[in-house]
């Protein structure tokens, strides 16, 4: 695997310092550049005479390249300028500046975005695209992209219906390379140190070069090394975990003979979630004839994070009780080859992409164990596993000895590849309409291999209990009577894992699209798109305990037998419980389907339109795996059917408005209504012992109100933009029940706030989501505005800025009881400034982002359930106090 995924570390660390050592030998080559390649810079005076006013930003969201001000859809796009003055290095800087994106997640590489409040509540796929230029890397995990040597992001709003398919639901990011050029030779790097306020010194370098090679071929490359120093310290547990309660962890009722001392000394570090990464981006441009580009290219990285990313304030400000160790090895390639050129007068697109990545994650799932020792009486059967030696007696006379640390880790290696392709066709211009056809096919396989273990779980002797006792103790495995006594083997399904994931995920999604213009009249335009879909996706192999290996539905492939030998086979996919061999195999989901847009834009002034826009968009559905039920009223355990879940379908109305005075001021606004249906919706099943379900629960609206103006007064540009969103359920989502006769899960038809699910003892609420709910993880209003002056200062311009960032308080969670434990993230503002000077020749900036040092709560995360983990909650913020020095050359 490690020579599939691309590149090897070493490869990676010589292109840094042949990236460092070009800044002394390029310059070099730069003053020997031919006479035509100098010539290239006379166009100076028609820029300084655009800087007198607010410039033009060319987009390419609707797949040509179009002025932003005439592109009928709300979106955002920052400049390059603008990603280097407000120091954007990856997602959540960039996501912090777009104020109808929110993100939620726990650290670098490990967050999902989302757009105006349309935040997954379930379900397998994500919701909002991620494209590098016409290439998709789609995910809900994004890897971050480093924002460098960049012409542009784009940020489109609301489902585009035509142009973008199952990824994007909600909106598309799209990363807009700097492409190579044939006419002139470039060079320039840029050198940075910077430090967060209380916290450690980080770095980084990057440099970019062009180099044509002939009339019409030419090389671009980029690369970068970055580290970033950490904020947040792991300190010594002190005795107490973060609640308060002792760091001890005792089987049963505090008995002195199992009980087991948790120390973290040995990882506790300050400032322990630091960020190395590195890497880079090569493109060849070719021109083989007249109006024909090809391009290769190829984006690699290697990013490590340590540590976590947002603290517990039981512990300290910027401070957590870690005991195991967490950190985050994430490597992506991105190979992708666009093809642009002519047939007749007609416009052909190809666009070739074939992503990798590979994640090894490790995670402390300490608490985990925690919450479930805190139970007391009923769950001591957790922790009567664990000694080398095995245990004997039960109750206050259960004695252990040689005890291993019980606490539990994640340690996951995730292998993810994908491949797209996508043609485009549009007619000639000459027409007096425009028509472009397309295909899209997606191909994606990721490999899952996650171990929640227990270190020396799988040397462990067991436990002997006389008497019979508990039959099956807390689930966790497969007891044989023997004489009146119970003896029970390491409950370990593979490795040290107690719960195994050992999985092979396919998706396959095929499209075909054709977006149409017409103009009515030369000011008014109509334009109409559909997209037809087919998608499917398959999953094959294991997910479960040991009691999940040896029973149905689980088959172990060699004997094709029911039931599995434990520890499983070392070679992956020997034991199944998805797409088993038989007639009701389960990991299979196929659906079809249609999205659509109709817009119309009038153009009444040359710089001002008005324009209605109607879409839809579909987040594809998946399937469930069987539940095992647990007995009731002296029944049996029972295995029920669990039905796919259908894809989400968005729809969006649209009006909004786009103008420019003068070219001093810039407004661009639009007022939305999203309607969103079958919405997937996961929940923990009454009697399935923990287990979880997706189903399509019901309705969804967000109403909102997007802006976003610039206004130039000379040397002082003011921007400023922002967002309110305001969503809500639609309607009741009545829960879910395991339905024993018919052997399926079923929704409730009706439910009501008070109302138990029958047969739950009062303790399952018919309502899953009450009716008026807010869509968590939205701020009701999010918003940025700066403040700029440029001037001169002899034969140097410089430039002071200040810029504040605010949103109003977020809800964390659709379930109301839920959102309790968690409490609602408060809102905001903080505060960024910066100062530069440059020439034509080297820039110099400092910059200080959240100047006051402020808290802002982004979201809240457990390590399990919020019903049982809420009390070792953790709080994700922005970056806390952070400034720096910036120096950079160009040739």
């Amino acid at each position: 695997m490690k020579k599939q995924i691309g590149f090897k570390s070493k490869a990676m660390r010589a292109l840094g310092v042949s990236t460092i050592l070009s800044t002394m030998v390029l310059p070099a080559i730069a003053h020997a550049a031919d006479e035509p390649q100098e010539a290239a810079a006379p166009a100076a005076e028609p820029q300084a005479a655009e800087e007198q006013g607010l410039g033009e930003i060319v987009v390419t969201a609707t797949r040509t390249a179009t002025s932003i001000q005439k592109v009928p859809i709300s979106m955002q796009a920052l400049s390059a300028d603008t990603l280097g003055q407000r120091q954007v290095k990856g997602l959540t800087d960039f996501a912090s500046l777009l104020p109808s994106v929110t993100f939620a997640g726990i650290g670098p590489g490990r967050n999902t975005p989302y757009f105006r409040g349309i935040v997954p509540a379930g379900g397998g796929r994500e919701s909002v695209g991620y494209y590098i230029d016409d290439i998709p890397i789609t995910g809900t995990g994004l890897p971050d992209i480093m924002a460098y040597d960049l012409e542009r992001i784009e940020a489109l709003s609301g489902p585009q219906g035509t142009l973008y398919g199952a990824g994007s639901l909600a909106g598309t990011i799209r990363f807009i390379t700097k492409k190579p050029t044939t006419d002139k030779f470039e060079f320039g790097y840029d050198a940075e140190v910077n430090k967060y306020g209380k916290g450690d010194f980080g770095g980084q370098y990057q440099s970019y070069i062009n180099v044509p090679i002939a009339d019409n071929l030419a090389i671009r490359a980029m690369g970068f090394y970055r580290r970033d120093g950490g904020y947040i310290d792991n300190t010594p547990n002190n005795g107490k975990f973060n609640d308060g309660s002792p760091s001890v962890l005792t089987l049963g009722d505090d008995n002195p003979n199992t009980s087991y001392t948790l120390d973290n000394s040995s990882i506790a570090q300050d400032d322990y979630n630091t960020i190395e990464g590195y890497g880079g981006r090569l493109q060849v441009l070719w021109q083989p004839f007249d109006g024909w580009d090809i391009m290769p290219q190829i984006t690699a990285q290697q990013q490590i994070a340590n540590g976590y990313f947002g603290f517990d304030p039981r512990v300290g400000d910027l401070e957590v009780h870690d005991y195991d160790k967490t950190s985050q090895n994430d490597r992506f390639y991105q190979a992708a080859l666009s093809i642009h050129g002519h047939i007749g007068d007609f416009d052909l697109v190809s666009a070739t992409g074939y992503y990798q990545r590979q994640i090894k994650l490790l995670n402390d799932y300490t608490y985990y164990t925690v919450t479930y020792d805190g139970f007391g009486p009923g769950y001591e059967n957790y922790l009567q596993f664990f000694s080398k030696d095995g245990c004997t007696g039960s109750g206050a006379t259960l004695k252990c000895t040689n005890l291993i640390n019980p606490t539990q880790y994640y340690s996951g290696l995730r292998n993810e590849r994908k491949f797209t392709q996508e043609i485009r066709l549009t007619t000639p211009k000459s027409w007096p309409f425009d028509v472009t056809i397309g295909g899209f096919l997606h191909h994606q396989t990721n490999e899952i291999n996650n171990d929640y273990g227990i270190h020396g779980l799988a040397d462990i002797v067991g436990y002997t209990m006389s008497g019979g006792g508990d039959s099956n103790p807390a689930g966790f495995g497969i007891p044989v009577s023997q004489g009146g006594t119970m003896v029970l083997g390491s409950p370990a399904v593979k490795r040290d894992a107690f719960y195994l994931s050992e999985q092979t995920n396919h998706w396959k999604d095929y499209a075909v699209f054709a977006e149409g213009h017409y103009n009515i009249t030369p000011e008014l335009k109509l334009t109409g798109g559909i997209r037809y879909f087919w998608t499917r996706f398959d999953v094959t192999g294991f997910g479960g305990v040991a009691a999940s290996a040896q029973n149905a539905p689980s088959i172990f492939l060699p004997t094709n037998s029911v039931g599995c030998p434990l520890p499983l086979p070392a070679e992956r996919l020997q034991c199944r419980n998805f797409n088993r061999l038989d007639p009701l195999s389960v990991g299979r989901y196929r659906e079809q389907g249609e999205t659509h847009k109709v817009a119309l834009n009038w153009q009444f002034q040359p710089d001002k339109m008005i324009y209605a826009n109607y879409s839809t968009g579909f987040r594809p559905g998946g399937f469930n795996r069987p539940l095992r039920i647990r007995a009731s009223g002296g029944l049996p355990q029972v295995i029920v059917a669990a039905p796919p879940f259908k894809s989400e379908e968005l729809t969006n109305f649209e009006l909004g408005f786009k103008g420019t005075w003068n070219n001093m001021f810039r407004l661009n606004a639009a007022v939305y209504l999203e309607k969103w249906n079958n919405i997937q919706y996961s929940v923990v099943v009454a009697g399935a012992q923990g287990a979880g379900y997706t189903g399509n629960a019901g309705k969804a609206e967000v109403k909102g109100i997007e802006y976003d103006a610039d206004l130039k007064l000379g040397a002082v540009t003011i921007s400023t933009s922002g967002a309110f969103n305001d969503g809500k359920l639609k309607g009741n989502f009545c829960n879910f029940i395991a339905d024993r006769t018919a052997l399926t899960i079923t929704q409730l038809a009706t439910c009501a706030v008070g109302t138990p699910v029958p047969g739950t003892n009062g303790q399952t609420p018919s309502v899953a989501a009450i009716d008026g709910t807010r869509l968590p993880r939205q701020p009701k209003f999010k918003g940025t505005t700066s403040v700029r002056y440029d001037g001169d200062w002899g034969d140097k311009d410089f430039y002071v800025q200040g810029a504040a960032l605010y949103q109003t308080g977020a809800t964390q969670d659709l379930n109301v009881d839920q959102n309790a434990l968690y409490g609602n993230t408060p809102g905001f503002v903080s505060f960024d400034f910066s100062a530069g000077i440059k020439t034509e020749s080297w820039t110099l900036d400092v910059f200080l982002q959240n100047a006051f040092d402020k808290r802002g709560q982004l979201t809240k995360n457990t390590f399990c359930s919020i019903d049982f983990c809420s009390g070792s909650s953790r709080t994700f913020i922005i970056k806390p106090q952070f400034f720096g020095i910036r120096w950079g050359q160009k040739y």
